[in-house]
């Protein structure tokens, strides 16, 4: 009979699967678990800001040089 189709090999490799999914599970809980617990100040959990703001951006103002500055000025004496 084939390794495949050997009816002990594949019990015992599904009895294999069943508990190396629970341990994982377990491990997955646990970490969940501690993370929770760090996460709590005071006992109050802490928010996390997630996500994108919108509208919150800064507008940058150009530094401009000496010499632009006498220039725009000049420019705006001529057209008004």
């Amino acid at each position: 009979m084939s390794k495949k189709n050997d009816l002990g090999r594949r019990k015992r490799f599904h009895e294999y699967e069943l508990r190396k999914e629970k341990e994982e599970k377990e491990k997955r809980e646990r970490k969940l678990k501690a993370k929770k617990e760090k996460m709590k100040i005071d006992g109050k959990e802490k928010k996390k800001n997630r996500g994108f703001k919108v509208g919150k951006k800064f507008k940058v103002q150009p530094k401009l040089s000496a010499t632009a500055k006498a220039k725009a000025k000049q420019a705006m004496e001529i057209d008004g």
